[in-house]
C-alpha cells in the first residue's frame, strides 16, 4: 500500500467508489487488518496467516473505497467504509451492531423514519491519509449511497482505543451530556455487555477539554448531527470500546446536507 508515485506518472489524486470484484474486497480486508490489528492491537484471535480482517458480514455489505490513483500497480486503496442496507441484512442474519447493542427502536419502533436504514462500520484509513480530503470523499460516496438507495436513517458503532474507560471518562459523559439520542432512537448496550456512558459527574469535567479528547471520526460524526445511543460496549476482540452513532438522514445539520446534496 505504498503511498508514492509510480515513476513517470502524472498525479491523478484520491478519488472514491464501491468496490468491485473479489481483489477491491481483499484489498479492503488487508487494509483493515492493517489499521486494526497491526495498529490499533486488536486481538491475537484476528490475526490471518495471509494478513487480513474478514468476518461473514463482508459478502453481503457494499464496501466503499477510497483510492490513491497515484499509487503503484494500478492505485492502491487507503480508506474504507462497510455499508449494510437493511433490507439486505433481514434477509441473512441481521445487523452487525446488534450483537453489541439492543437496536429494536430503530428497526422497528414507531418513530423510525421512512426510507432504509444503513449500518456503517469497519471505517479506516491509513495513518498517513489521514486528512480532511479523504474524510470528504468518504461523505461523498456515502452521500451518493443515501441517494441511490433511499436512505432515511444511519447508525452504526464507532470506537475509542483500548478497553479501559478511564482515559475516556470526560469524552463518554460528554457524549452522554449533550448527544443523547431521542429515547425513540436510543440504542441501548446489551446487558452484561458494557458500560455505562455516563462516567462522570455533569459539571465535574471539562467539557471543552472533553469534546477535543473525542477521535477524529466521533468529530466527524457530531459535525453532522450526530447522537448516540445508551451506554458503551467493551469489545475486547478489537481493544476498544464502542459507542452507537445514529444519524437520521432528515436531520443531518443544514451546514453538512448542502455538501451530501451536491455530492449526490
Amino acid at each position: 500500500m505504498s503511498d508514492l508515485d509510480c515513476s513517470g506518472s502524472a498525479r491523478r489524486g484520491l478519488s472514491v467508489r464501491l468496490a468491485r470484484d473479489a481483489g477491491d474486497l481483499s484489498a479492503v480486508q488487508r487494509l483493515r487488518w492493517q489499521v486494526f490489528f497491526a495498529e490499533r492491537g486488536a486481538a491475537s484471535v484476528l490475526e490471518a496467516a495471509d494478513h487480513t480482517d474478514r468476518d461473514d458480514y463482508d459478502p453481503l455489505c457494499d464496501h466503499l473505497l477510497v483510492i490513491d490513483e497515484d499509487a503503484c500497480e494500478g492505485g492502491s486503496v487507503v480508506g474504507t467504509y462497510r455499508l449494510l442496507r437493511e433490507s439486505v441484512a433481514m434477509r441473512h442474519s441481521g445487523f452487525y451492531s446488534a450483537a453489541e447493542f439492543d437496536i429494536g427502536r430503530l428497526v422497528t419502533g414507531p418513530a423510525r423514519p421512512a426510507g432504509e436504514l444503513l449500518e456503517l462500520g469497519r471505517s479506516c484509513v491509513l495513518p498517513q491519509y489521514r486528512t480532511s480530503a479523504t474524510i470528504q470523499l468518504l461523505w461523498r460516496g456515502i452521500a451518493s449511497y443515501i441517494a441511490d438507495n433511499n436512505i432515511g436513517l444511519m447508525f452504526g458503532c464507532a470506537s475509542f482505543a483500548g478497553t479501559d474507560p478511564a482515559p475516556h471518562a470526560a469524552a463518554l459523559s460528554y457524549l452522554c451530556d449533550h448527544h443523547l439520542a431521542a429515547p425513540e432512537h436510543r440504542p441501548v448496550v446489551r446487558e452484561g455487555m458494557g458500560i455505562p456512558l455516563q462516567q462522570l459527574a455533569p459539571g465535574s469535567y471539562d467539557v471543552r477539554k472533553a469534546m477535543f479528547s473525542l477521535p477524529p471520526l466521533l468529530k466527524g460524526y457530531l459535525r453532522v448531527g450526530a447522537k448516540f445511543g445508551e451506554g458503551a460496549f467493551v469489545d475486547h476482540d478489537f481493544n476498544t470500546i464502542d459507542v452507537c452513532v445514529v444519524m437520521p438522514v432528515e436531520q443531518i445539520s443544514q451546514r453538512y446536507a448542502a455538501r451530501f446534496s451536491v455530492a449526490a
